[in-house]
């Protein structure tokens, strides 16, 4: 490398400059790249295939849609569905078509964070996936199966990629600060191993944002010239800000959310708030937090309890009122209630059996009796024509009226629990059924 490309080299960031330069040197995906395994074979022989990389940050999604192109000696076009939109897709298909038709060479098109595209944008990349225009490998932090198409994900093969463990970062750590080309090695920096161990453990799985750490801690002690040592203290200073990885829109976002959910559902006060505190500490927007406490409240309470659903309004508008971080001692509070406050998703299923009906079944006609009947002509048509008011009947109840349409009188959707309020309610509606039978009877 030539004084003026290695100078232009060193203004890239660390992590950029560290990408693995062929398939041996990418760490923590043996599963995926090493030797004998499924997608190195097809590589190495040449025969690519469209693909998803799924995984968390910092695995090394890029660099490996980078080095199948390099493998391959195709190709390589890279747009990201953050920033891309129309326009991008038709120049990358254009280029692809160009490099096929001129050069009779295959393209890699790499879309980073795929599933941002939506579904018509997805849909654009099928005729050249199809005809072989170009091999697409998309890139997302997001479970596929919910936010790709299923035209798209059947015509490509998922590889999971995973997070690196302590060993594997602290691996790409060792060879940044050795490495004289374009790592730290020029500097003659040492990292001991306290140092190390806490960077790793900091970077949580993503070797970006290790190399990212290592770049800020390297520029603290170059700075102080007196020093050579990249040491604990130094680490601790650029970690001051909170270490801990908190994805805010892919896969471990929505991990952690499910955890709490399922901590408050199966009345854990103790595991609900580890995953509160985790996700407030990672930087999750406590409004997210305060709108789902709601939903847990509908979903997993509902009439056992009622006084879950106000009390998760109320934790919701304190946080609104006052923010953080007083804001969140309130959400804490609502969620140890949802947590220990009797269960039923009774009302839960019902919507859900409710919604399926009325998805699956025809749009039934609302009967005559129950219709409005605010002008003459309705009145003639026997809009409202008897129709019981509930009030004027004994116990406030109409015994033995149906408010269904005809072709689904009898059905139940709502069945209580004897949990809690619902104990009673279940009660009630016995005694109300009982009633209607008595009047069938008359």
């Amino acid at each position: 490398m030539s004084d003026d490309l290695f100078k232009k080299d060193l203004f890239r960031p660390l992590a950029a400059r560290m990408r693995p330069t062929d398939l041996d040197s990418v760490v923590g995906q043996e599963h995926l790249v090493g030797r004998g395994n499924p997608l190195r074979e097809a590589i190495d022989s040449g025969a690519l295939h469209s693909m998803i990389l799924w995984g968390p940050p910092g695995v090394g999604k890029t660099t490996l849609a980078r080095l199948i192109a390099r493998s391959t000696d195709a190709n390589f076009e890279n747009i990201s569905a953050v920033l891309s939109g129309v326009k991008e897709i038709r120049a990358a298909i254009a280029n692809a078509k160009e490099q096929r038709d001129l050069q009779a060479k295959q393209t890699v098109l790499f879309v980073d964070e795929v599933h941002r595209f939506n579904k018509s944008q997805q849909d654009a990349f099928l005729p050249y996936v199809e005809d072989g225009t170009l091999v697409f490998v998309g890139a997302t932090t997001e479970n596929p199966s919910f936010e790709l198409n299923n035209a798209l994900l059947s015509r490509c093969r998922v590889y999971v990629l995973k997070s690196l463990n302590q060993g594997d970062i602290e691996t790409v750590l060792v060879k940044a600060m050795t490495d004289k080309k374009v790592g730290l090695g020029r500097h003659s920096l040492q990292l001991d191993e306290q140092a190390r161990q806490l960077l790793a453990s900091a970077a949580d799985g993503d070797a970006r944002r290790a190399l990212n750490l290592l770049e800020i801690a390297s520029d603290l002690v170059i700075d102080q010239k007196s020093l050579r040592a990249i040491d604990k203290k130094t680490v601790e200073q650029v970690l001051v800000e909170g270490a801990r990885r908190f994805d805010k829109g892919g896969e471990y976002f929505f991990d952690q959310i499910s955890a709490l959910h399922k901590s408050v559902r199966g009345s854990s006060p103790d595991a609900e708030l580890y995953w509160l505190c985790r996700m407030l500490d990672g930087g999750c927007d406590p409004m997210y937090i305060a709108r789902r406490l709601v939903r847990m409240a509908s979903e997993d309470i509902g009439n056992a309890d009622p006084r879950a659903l106000q009390i998760a309004m109320n934790a919701w508008d304190a946080q609104i009122r006052i923010g953080s971080p007083e804001g969140e001692l309130a959400l804490a509070q609502a969620t140890i209630f949802l947590a220990v406050a009797a269960k039923s998703n009774a009302s839960y299923s019902a919507f859900n059996a409710a919604m399926k009906d009325i998805r699956s079944l025809p749009s039934y006609e609302v009967p005559k009796n129950l219709r409005n009947a605010p002008t003459p002509l309705m009145q003639k048509l026997d809009y409202g024509k008897d129709y019981r008011y509930a009030h004027n009947e004994k116990d406030a109840y109409a015994a033995g009226e149906c408010y269904l349409p005809d072709e689904l009188v009898g059905r139940k959707y709502y069945f209580p629990t004897d949990q809690g309020l619902e104990k009673k309610i279940g009660e009630k509606l016995d005694y109300l059924r009982a009633k209607d039978d008595q009047a069938k009877d008359e």
